[in-house]
């Protein structure tokens, strides 16, 4: 069934969640306050189209903008530049591991007590979102590769609920988390450029 007209609040969530994006590609910490209001207005959004687990999600990015909000002022350098960190392989596996653990407890418990939609591919893309949140909020560069494969399937499944704006902007997403990336990158070698020539 068609949902057009489009729903003001997915267009206002929509816009909102681009800011707090564009913030964080520019490592700015006013990005977790933007991203909290976002999270609050999508997740009712999403309530009113079955999503369930996506509405949970945002409840969950609310939370979490408290903690990057903390962690990003506390890892702000000298000169006011957030700094950007390696992630080391043990806790690559351990988010991943997680983000499947979820994932199953998620699916089982959507099918089991609701009437979500599509409560497998749901789960996986909530629990997978979260991982990436807390590697942003842990400013780790590799959040933005696994934004940039969330956000591609979380355009399907946005076309496939007729939530057309959000959809667009999931494809929007990919596109700033390319160029997120290629900025954490760039600002990442001038951090190690900066320590050898303090050595």
């Amino acid at each position: 069934m068609s949902r057009f007209p489009l729903s003001p609040l997915e267009c206002i969530s929509a816009l909102m969640s681009i800011g707090s994006v564009w913030l964080s590609m520019k490592r700015r910490v006013s990005a977790w306050p933007v991203t909290i209001v976002a999270s609050l207005l999508y997740g009712e959004f999403f309530r009113e189209i079955h999503l369930y687990s996506d509405m949970l999600l945002q409840v969950v990015f609310a939370v979490c903008g408290v903690y990057g909000w903390v962690a990003w002022q506390r890892g702000v350098q000298s000169e006011g530049t957030l700094i950007v960190r390696r992630m080391g392989q043990r806790f690559l596996w351990l988010s991943l591991l997680a983000g499947v653990g979820l994932t199953v407890a998620l699916a089982v418990g959507m099918e089991h007590w609701t009437n979500a939609a599509l409560p497998w591919l749901d789960a996986m893309l909530t629990a997978f979102s979260l991982v990436g949140t807390v590697w942003e909020a842990r400013q780790y560069m590799a959040n933005w590769t696994l934004w940039i494969a969330v956000d591609l399937t979380y355009i399907a499944e946005y076309a496939w609920k007729h939530a057309y704006v959000t959809a667009a902007l999931s494809a929007v997403f990919v596109g700033m988390a390319i160029f997120g990336l290629r900025e954490w990158q760039v600002a990442r070698a001038k951090q190690e450029h900066i320590l050898a020539a303090s050595h």
